[in-house]
């Protein structure tokens, strides 16, 4: 079955998704141990004019371009040729090129669960017949193994008997069995169909059968993480434990010899995971076990789990993390650095490691209520995260480097995006991840909501039986006007906790290694109906707990200004240097706006900065401009082609 007879209508889908609600899974109550629980996107209606059009960008253009590369790159062919449909070898260069599709996959079910569309469902109904069908009868499902075990798309996996499970270091054969079980949830979530669920089920039944220490199992662990939080999403829809003591145990066994050959710190399996107090090695596949790391923290209250990814999270954001909440410094092996090392022309920074940051953070906050969760989350948001997408949604960034001189070709093969990669994880990642987003701005416990980011939406939040309708209105990240209209229904009683952002409290991000130049003495201020209250944080929220009655508002103010950022002594590469930042936002300079001597640009100590709206540049952006310089948000740069840019500025002597 060829998938081009469906691409009008996908096209057609997402240019055209409904508002109309429908009966969904509901999946806030099986957050099972976290204290916080994320507010479902089928609840939140996002309005708002930063993040509205890159989630619609996502949908009408991304998502059916990536069907149509997946396509043409034989991604589908797989399926079928692995269930004896099709003639032919195996097609691709990854072995991991099913985890394209399941992606795919995920992010037009996020898109469902926000707006509800049969042609889109039927769409996903006609790929997850095409999965399906390259399923062997025990539920194995990796179809460059069924099509051919000896002979691999990638040489740098090795084979020697051709067989199953042989090369997990390299195969990939748990990874695209994680991405198949966080896709299917999420499907199951949109639709309450078990048409994927099962495919995933059987699956991860065989994982069971397979993997553990009994009689004829196999001792193993993954070699790219993400089938252990696959593993427990599959539990918290099912509760089937045997999902979860398999995620454990491949975590459990990282790091013990007696388990496996061990693989070494690429993998982070050189020391058991709870000894584990320093990111090192791939950082994708770092990010993504930390996830499920604290899944396991949350759901069996484990302390030495909890620990460490407290531990590794001082690590990572303290010494290894990017201005731009990006993460992997170096190019090879994908890979954090040592501490300190944050190379700017070099820098790595995958799109991919971005994402899976933000899932870790956004886990942290559910089992914490901390702010400095969601300091990370929105600066990666704003900044390293859509980096990855082009402004028309059709070209990608791998590596997000924070330096370009116009040479280097850091985005595997070129100066600027490319339309697409070899290895496509980073474009299907971000299908998967934006639609998602919603979710992200509110929480809640049983009487409190979390205001976790600020964008316009409107949002209805149940507190057991209390049904809060919230409004939020703002510009974001343009200004720090917030509006919040909170109408109950009925009159109650609960708490409203406001996030105060760390970069309106003077940390640029949580810890020392970097700290803005001049605090700044401006204060936030928070009004509730018209009257000012006391703005003290706890956690870094503001907390209103009162009886709530129909059109009360909330009005928060959060000063902006431009702030120059400097970085601890101890990052060598910048050294007398500075960065902009306005608000949650990261600035770039651009040769192309600074043609004249860009090497040579200074900022000196008595700059004054204008913050200027251009509606025509970049699809509306404000610029910082002074007498010699004009800046743009990062996310927007090599839009306009190849060209030198830079976060970190000279200062002048």
């Amino acid at each position: 079955m060829k998938l081009s007879t469906y691409m009008v209508i996908a096209v057609f889908v997402f240019f055209s998704c409904k508002t109309n609600k429908q009966d969904k899974v509901e999946m806030e109550a099986s957050n099972k141990g976290y204290p916080i629980v994320p507010i479902n996107i089928q609840h939140v209606k996002l309005t708002d004019a930063f993040w509205l059009p890159i989630i619609k960008r996502v949908q009408e253009k991304t998502i059916a371009y990536a069907i149509n590369k997946c396509e043409a790159e034989g991604r589908f062919d797989n399926f079928l040729i692995a269930g004896k449909q099709m003639e032919g070898a195996v097609k691709g260069a990854m072995p991991f090129d099913d985890s394209d599709v399941y992606k795919i996959i995920e992010g037009a079910s996020n898109s469902l669960i926000s707006a509800p569309n049969k042609q889109l469902e039927t769409l996903l109904d006609s790929l997850i017949g095409i999965v399906k069908t390259g399923q062997e009868p025990d539920g194995y499902l990796t179809t460059w193994r069924t099509i051919n075990p000896a002979k691999p798309p990638a040489p740098w996996v090795k084979v020697i008997a051709g067989k199953r499970w042989e090369s997990l270091f390299m195969s990939h054969e748990l990874y695209n069995a994680g991405h198949l079980y966080e896709a299917a949830a999420v499907h199951f979530e949109a639709t309450g169909k078990r048409n994927f669920l099962d495919i995933a089920i059987k699956n991860a039944n065989l994982m069971v059968k397979t993997f553990g220490d009994g009689n004829g199992q196999i001792k193993a662990v993954p070699g790219h993480q993400i089938i252990e939080s696959g593993l427990i999403k599959l539990y918290q829809i099912t509760n089937n434990e045997a999902y979860f003591n398999l995620a454990k145990y491949f975590l459990d066994n990282r790091g013990n010899p007696e388990n496996h050959e061990l693989y070494g710190p690429y993998s982070q399996d050189h020391i058991p995971v709870v000894q584990q107090d320093e990111v090192v090695g791939h950082a994708v596949r770092a990010v993504y076990m930390y996830a499920a790391m604290t899944d396991v923290a949350a759901f069996k209250k484990d302390t030495a789990y909890a620990s460490a990814i407290n531990k590794l999270w001082d690590n990572m954001v303290y010494k290894k993390m990017y201005i731009t909440g990006g993460i992997g410094a170096k190019h090879d092996g994908e890979a954090f650095g040592e501490n300190y090392e944050l190379p700017n022309l070099t820098a790595y920074n995958e799109t991919c490691a971005a994402i899976g940051d933000v899932y870790w953070n956004h886990r942290l906050h559910n089992l914490y209520g901390y702010s400095k969760y969601f300091d990370v989350i929105e600066r990666t948001l704003y900044n390293g995260l859509i980096s990855g997408l082009s402004l028309d949604g059709t070209n990608f960034f791998y590596p997000n480097a924070l330096e370009s001189d116009g040479i280097y070709k850091s985005n595997r093969g070129a100066c600027t995006r490319q339309s697409w990669f070899d290895c496509s994880c980073c474009p299907t990642n971000l299908i998967r991840f934006i639609p998602s987003l919603p979710g992200l701005i509110y929480s809640k416990t049983s009487n409190e909501i979390y205001v976790n980011l600020y964008a316009s939406n409107e949002a209805t939040i149940h507190l057991g039986t209390k049904r809060i309708h919230l409004s939020q209105k703002t510009d974001y990240p343009w200004n720090g006007q917030i509006s919040i209209t909170v109408n109950p229904g009925k009159t109650a009683k609960f708490s409203l906790k406001l996030r105060i952002p760390g970069w309106a409290r003077n940390e640029v991000l949580p810890g020392d290694l970097y700290s803005f130049k001049n605090p700044s003495n401006a204060s936030v201020s928070v009004l509730v109906n018209g009257n000012p209250i006391a703005v003290g944080s706890t956690n870094g929220y503001v907390t209103i707990n009162r009886t709530w009655k129909a059109n009360d508002t909330v009005n928060i103010h959060i000063p902006m200004a431009v702030r120059e950022v400097v970085t601890n002594s101890k990052v060598q590469e910048n050294k007398n240097k500075v960065a902009l930042a306005f608000g949650p936002l990261v600035y770039a300079l651009e040769e192309i706006d600074n043609p004249q001597d860009f090497d040579n640009i200074k900022i000196d100590k008595n700059e004054v900065f204008e913050v200027k709206k251009e509606h025509n540049l970049l699809n509306g952006v404000q610029t910082i401009q002074t007498k010699n310089m004009k800046a743009i948000p990062y996310y927007a740069w090599s839009n306009r082609g190849v060209g030198k840019m830079k976060v970190w500025i000279d200062e002048q002597p």
